[in-house]
């Protein structure tokens, strides 16, 4: 490839949130952003200018702001056609960027469409009739539509990718090379964003682009700065019990746990369930109405733990998520970025954790020397730390709840104190039965303060907002299902009277022929 396709970009001046033109500003203000995140500063002169761009940005750092943001500058909402199209990987990114679209260009006259696999074409297709000017899709659907004859991109302006490491690999990349036939001979300003731009990403993006200019406003330094990074190192055949004592030590308020199968997903997620703990699966063969269930759980805080594969759990987007958890370290080491980036998104602090068993020692050998990561290297939590933070848990919360009690209450208590010491003293069947039952109610009791002590406000905003949203689109449901019950019940008591008038004439007139 030539060198001259592909430069890194000579640094302008980074625009501020007063200098941008007016429609740009329109839009930041129905987000209700008063400042550019660095991405979205950068990368806008560029992109207004109407540059080729590969813009590499670390995860949650305002990377969907920074490409939308120009569209309003560069779209004709006069001109019913595409004029813009988002490539994305999962079903789940379309529909986020979908959101964020709809929110940035609320009233400008801008129709935005989500186009993905598992839901009906029909939807789809009405808004491509209507001259929808942004469509947001994943490659599959998109074919779908192209080779239907459906979609036209004769008048499409602007292409970007997001996630552009993804969609130009192995797996996406024929499905980019399709789409491509499609493009219009004058080709569209195309614009990368991505996390990660491995070597072999950018040899194959000149197909895509010309003259591209490289941004990198990650530097040396690709991992999330503000996440921390914690290798425990376990017995590869200890893992599950591993992760279970990790998961009661550090009581996470929401934690994704990433394997590299559907198989080893859905054996974690067992496991976690057996244990008692609030987790359940996402992987790429369940149905979108499935899916949709478990993101709707996570991200109402309904559901703590979500383990996953990377291809599932790409563009989930999870506010509240404090750790992203490696049972096992994946097999390309860029995607590790990835993964660590689920937490720590927009500044806020987060945790990586990753179980390393012998054999995958090399492996973190060689992430630590290729993204240059610290790693805070621990032995795997025992049996006796377990015991000691759930201690020290119980006792608190115990305390709390006995303070200001009275004071024969608490007397009361200590008739139980001989039975406590017989059941743990002694090895006869019956107390050892005894014992493991107040063993079994001291977890439930655990359990119930781990659940409590969740900081369950933001969780119960975020579910009051999308309920509130949910009321009101079941309203008008309603209100629109009940419009056309009346109109019905309306139409079918004209005909009733049409038809008794028809009926009544018919009888008058037979009257009249017999007289």
């Amino acid at each position: 490839m030539p060198q001259e396709n592909m430069q890194d970009a000579p640094l302008k001046e980074p625009m501020t949130a007063e200098a941008c033109p007016e429609m740009i500003r329109f839009a930041l203000n129905n987000a209700g952003w008063t400042n550019l995140t660095e991405v979205q500063a950068m990368s806008l002169p560029y992109m207004i200018e109407g540059r080729d761009l590969m813009v590499q940005a670390k995860t949650g750092s305002g990377k969907t702001g920074a490409f939308i943001l120009p569209l309003t500058e560069k779209i004709d909402p006069l001109e019913p056609a595409c004029q813009a199209m988002i490539l994305v990987p999962t079903r789940e990114l379309a529909l986020q960027v979908y959101e964020e679209a709809s929110t940035l260009l609320e009233g400008m006259g801008i129709a935005v469409v989500a186009v993905y696999g598992g839901v009906r074409y029909r939807q789809q297709i009405k808004a491509f009739e209507e001259g929808a000017h942004i469509v947001v899709g994943t490659p599959g659907r998109i074919i779908d539509h192209l080779s239907n004859g459906k979609l036209d991109l004769s008048y499409l302006q602007t292409l970007i990718f997001d996630e552009a490491d993804r969609m130009l690999s192995m797996g996406f990349y024929p499905d980019m090379i399709e789409i491509k036939r499609y493009l219009p001979e004058s080709k569209p300003h195309t614009n990368m964003f991505s996390a990660t731009f491995p070597p072999e990403v950018r040899s194959l993006a000149y197909q895509f682009q010309q003259d591209s200019q490289f941004l990198n406003m990650s530097t040396d330094a690709i991992h999330v700065e503000e996440v921390a990074h914690v290798a425990y190192l376990v017995d590869a055949m200890d893992k599950d019990r591993a992760l279970v004592k990790l998961l009661e030590i550090e009581n996470p308020d929401a934690a994704l746990i990433f394997c590299n199968t559907k198989q080893r997903v859905n054996y974690v997620a067992v496991v976690l369930g057996r244990y008692g703990f609030d987790a359940d699966q996402l992987t790429s063969d369940l149905t979108q109405k499935a899916r949709e269930k478990v993101l709707d759980r996570i991200r109402e805080g309904r559901l703590r733990f979500l383990v996953a594969t990377d291809v599932a759990a790409r563009g989930i987007d999870i506010p509240h998520l404090t750790h992203s958890i490696q049972y096992e370290l994946p097999e390309d080491l860029e995607v590790y970025i990835h993964r660590a980036g689920r937490t720590g998104r927009a500044g806020a602090g987060g945790t990586a954790f990753s179980l390393v068993g012998i054999q995958d020692e090399l492996r973190l050998s060689r992430l630590v020397k290729q993204y240059d990561i610290e790693f805070d290297k621990q032995e795997a939590p025992t049996d006796a730390d377990v015991t000691k933070v759930l201690r020290e848990r119980l006792v608190n919360d115990l305390k709390k709840r006995t303070s200001g009690q009275d004071r024969l209450m608490l007397e009361r208590s200590e008739w139980y104190l001989p039975l406590l010491k017989e059941a743990v003293a002694s090895q006869d069947s019956e107390n050892s039965e005894l014992a493991q039952l107040i063993g079994w109610l001291l977890d439930e009791q655990v359990r119930k303060i781990s659940a409590k002590a969740k900081p369950q406000a933001k969780f119960e905003q975020k579910q009051d907002s999308v309920s509130a949203e949910d009321r009101d689109y079941s309203d008008k449901r309603r209100g629109t299902r009940s419009q056309r019950s009346g109109q019905r019940r309306k139409s079918g008591g004209q005909r009733r009277k049409s038809d008794g008038e028809r009926k009544g004439k018919r009888q008058r007139s037979g009257r009249k022929k017999t007289q």
